[in-house]
């Protein structure tokens, strides 16, 4: 076993030296997928809040680096080590970590789907990291000037993100469950920017008060214009984008007779309208 756990461990820092060749900043892992090395104030009387910057190893993942030297110093320190972590929201790649899990029992990978489609974003390639667990982590980068928090299951039931002050396992770790490693096809792949839209729906929401519910006047109108100037090839993927803004606003009621009109001049028959806005109202958690 102990041969075995220095093979991983050798393995393990010859992965992350290779991701910090890439501008990845790294930390050790266990085999529990948690940071290696303990806090150095956890026997303090009174912990004070620390990010390294007493000097000393253990402060998780502000210990992450991309400096060769540090890197094997933390290995060093850690030899029971057997995966890394990537640090996220770093410069230069300002990593975000988009871990579709499967132990919720949910279809993560449509639930991505479907968000992309409700809000008119196409997922890129881009590297794809497989878990022990049937998961897969997409690796996005974000803009310099913009902080993506943590959250889990905020996006959607089984979708975790991963931003600024948290990690993703880095391919190549081995864990209590197996071992992580990347999507055929996408090893050589740069992480890909995080298309606008699904970067507006990482970030949270503004700490403004709620708006009231809109009329079916003014932004009423502006959705069915929307819907009409739909082209061939873009008529459902409107109609119902158009009618998931009305039922969130509380108006999707008032617009189902304007939106199947508006359809209808456009080329959808009146049962396919009908159809997609019920879809719309099913997804947005309406009852009609």
């Amino acid at each position: 076993m102990a041969t075995t756990d220095r093979q991983a461990t050798t393995l393990a820092l010859a992965h992350a030296l290779s991701a910090a060749e890439r501008g990845l900043a790294v930390i050790p892992l266990s085999r529990t997928k948690l940071p290696a090395l303990r806090s150095p104030h956890r026997l303090d009387p009174v912990p004070l809040p620390c990010h390294g910057e007493c000097g000393r190893f253990g402060h998780g993942v502000y210990d992450a680096s991309t400096d060769p030297a540090r890197i094997r110093a933390l290995f060093a320190a850690a030899p029971w080590a057997t995966g890394y972590g990537i640090a996220c929201g770093l410069p230069p790649h300002h990593l975000i970590g988009i871990d579709l899990d499967t132990k919720t029992g949910t279809d993560s990978s449509a639930a991505l789907r479907e968000l992309a489609l409700r809000h008119l974003f196409t997922i890129p390639d881009t590297v794809v990291v497989l878990t022990p667990s049937g998961g897969r982590h997409l690796w996005l980068t974000g803009p310099p000037d913009v902080v993506v928090p943590n959250s889990a299951g905020r996006l959607a039931p089984g979708i975790d993100i991963r931003g600024a002050g948290g990690y993703l396992v880095g391919p190549g770790s081995r864990t209590e469950h197996g071992v992580y490693g990347t999507a055929p096809g996408t090893a050589g792949l740069p992480p890909a920017p995080c298309p606008p839209a699904l970067l507006r729906l990482l970030l949270p929401p503004p700490r403004t008060p709620a708006p009231p519910p809109a009329s079916s006047g003014g932004h009423g109108q502006g959705l069915v214009q929307f819907v009409l100037a739909a082209h061939e090839g873009q008529r459902n993927t409107r109609l119902f984008w158009a009618a998931c803004r009305a039922y969130e606003n509380g108006i999707g009621p008032d617009l189902v007779a304007p939106l199947i009109d508006a359809a209808r001049s456009t080329g959808l028959t009146e049962r396919e309208a009908r159809a997609t806005i019920a879809s719309a109202a099913r997804l947005t958690g309406q009852r009609r």
